[in-house]
């Protein structure tokens, strides 16, 4: 399977919801790495690096997020893997 890099970035009630460390912890249950980190706008940004389907599915499920997070929107782009990381962080 292809490997592939995808930056999003998630608005709505993001953060004080534990959306970064959800994120993690699906991010490492799919085998990815890379990162994410809170705004100053009160938005969360991701980098997601792994296989192209594991990757896609993240995306996907950004929708949903943790039990409390309210999200309306999900954008994204490809990303250089020369921006990955090994392992998925939480970027402070």
């Amino acid at each position: 399977m292809r490997q592939i890099a995808m930056q999003a970035r998630v608005t709505g009630r993001v953060q004080g919801v534990a959306f970064r460390a959800w994120t993690r912890a699906r991010a490492e249950t799919l085998g990815l790495s890379g990162w994410v980190r809170n705004n100053g706008d009160g938005s969360v940004s991701a980098l997601f690096c792994g296989n192209e389907d594991a990757v896609e599915t993240m995306i996907g499920e950004l929708w949903d997020g943790p039990g409390a997070a309210s999200v309306t929107d999900v954008q994204t782009e490809a990303a250089s893997h020369d921006a990955a990381h090994t392992g998925f962080r939480i970027l402070h």
